[in-house]
């Protein structure tokens, strides 16, 4: 039976009230709360983490209709328990001037008593925050939870200005800590975001909670499999190639047994039945691209890049590692894991699928075209000659490309990050078409082919 699309919702209690389509992910959030107390989770943007956390609010509030019908229902160890629930969300707000979290902190603080009918004289975040949680466990006689989605947007947000953005993190290290002060008062916290910050630089003061990003048992934990698109998405599948689906959507993978596919693309690509990177239209990683160029790093070396464990946790504000900026983003999946000599883990990384391949090329590329080239698109116009036998086109087109980039004295070309970038990126497209340096054209019964001599 054909449900609604939940596009754009992250409230459980609407998708399961309003007769949504729903994913249950609920037999991870009973795992998470037999097995420990504090977690976190790293994920690309839209895949399912603010519903995920969401999610954990209604169970934890023991909003049991909610979840009849879903494998928590049977297992969940008693729901007239209810316990208080301290929710932050650092989705919204402006974290790019001075004072601007502090203000965002507090306005979300001020909201949790009004609603609580509490009211604290505290002016400082983390005072203010225990005052909370004790308060909340001394009103209801049951340990408080806290989650925290989007923990390090006020970050990401003000990357660009290094000094804000180091304020903030100081900021939220403090605000973190709160969770080892008022251990005594807690049952549970989940803080969620898209990087993976150092412990040492934003958890050192807290309770050091267990991240189970790259954990196994918890790699579908956002994010859809096979057997879900079979399951629940089944009205939605006729009429589309699955082949297709697979190659544009699916692919991410944290060392679990199977990939899984971009939540976001596959609810977009149902809603309007033709294949585009939704995902990637939703945000243009300006900082990815500025970073790679900055970096010089080889744009032909992405898909199969090796990296350990430590490099993709290499998270910070003064010293961000291009494989974990592509890693946590989004951008490079684990393709496979190796044991390394001294026995630690060597994980394989590549492009999850067609559309992050495709649509990061693009972006890359359209950051190297000279102003004068931008929003031509060479590939499309090489397609087109070729389909023609217009050989006379493609050395014109070739050609052109080719005048198009810095030569020696350009402005670009006196830029190291410019001028190795795009070495490495055109020759990554030469080789792409089949050339080389040595390549020539050969019409073999009237198809043009490239051969090296």
């Amino acid at each position: 039976m054909k449900r609604k699309l939940p596009l754009g919702i992250q409230t459980f209690r609407e998708i399961r009230e309003e007769s949504h389509y729903y994913v249950d992910k609920t037999a991870h959030a009973q795992r998470l709360v037999d097995d420990g107390k504090h977690y976190f989770l790293s994920r690309p943007r839209r895949f399912g983490k603010s519903l995920f956390v969401d999610t954990l609010k209604e169970l934890f509030e023991g909003n049991e209709p909610l979840f009849r019908g879903l494998a928590v229902h049977a297992t969940w160890p008693d729901w007239s328990v209810r316990h208080p629930v301290v929710r932050l969300d650092f989705g919204t707000g402006h974290f790019r001037e001075p004072g601007g979290l502090h203000a965002n902190v507090m306005a979300q603080l001020d909201a949790i008593e009004e609603g609580a009918g509490l009211r604290s004289e505290y002016t400082t975040a983390p005072e203010r925050l225990a005052w909370l949680i004790a308060a909340l466990h001394r009103g209801s006689g049951q340990r408080a939870v806290v989650l925290v989605d989007e923990y390090d947007k006020p970050i990401l947000d003000a990357l660009k200005w290094p000094e804000v953005a180091e304020a903030n993190r100081d900021y939220l290290a403090g605000l973190y800590s709160v969770t080892k002060t008022s251990d005594a008062y807690l049952k549970f916290s989940f803080l969620t975001g898209v990087s993976k910050f150092s412990k040492v630089s934003l958890f050192s003061g807290a309770n050091n909670p267990i991240d189970i990003t790259l954990d196994s048992v918890y790699s579908a934990i956002c994010g859809y499999t096979e057997a879900d698109l079979d399951r629940v998405f089944a009205p939605e599948l006729p009429g589309l190639d699955r082949d297709q689906i697979r190659r544009w959507y699916n692919g991410y993978r944290w060392l679990g047994e199977e990939p899984v596919y971009n939540p976001f693309d596959l609810l977009q690509l149902f809603r309007s039945r033709r294949f585009r990177p939704y995902w990637f239209e939703t945000g243009t990683p300006a900082f990815l691209v500025e970073t790679l160029l900055q970096r010089r790093v080889d744009i032909t070396s992405l898909d199969g890049l090796c990296s350990d464990d430590e490099l993709l946790s290499k998270f910070d504000v003064t010293d961000v590692a291009p494989e974990a900026l592509l890693f946590q983003s989004g951008y490079l999946t684990i393709l496979g894991e190796e044991q390394a000599f001294d026995g630690s883990a060597l994980y394989r990384l590549g492009y999850p699928n067609y559309e992050v391949r495709r649509s990061l090329n693009r972006s890359l590329l359209a950051a190297l075209t000279p102003p004068e080239c931008a929003g031509r698109r060479p590939d499309l116009r090489l397609a087109e000659r070729l389909g023609t036998n217009d050989f006379a086109g493609i050395e014109e087109l070739v050609r052109g490309l080719f005048a198009g980039f810095p030569t020696s004295g350009t402005r670009a070309t006196r830029s190291p990050a410019t001028r190795g970038t795009t070495r490495a990126y055109s020759t990554h497209g030469w080789r792409r078409w089949g050339w080389t340096s040595r390549s020539r054209m050969r019409v073999v019964g009237g198809v043009p082919t490239w051969r090296s001599g």
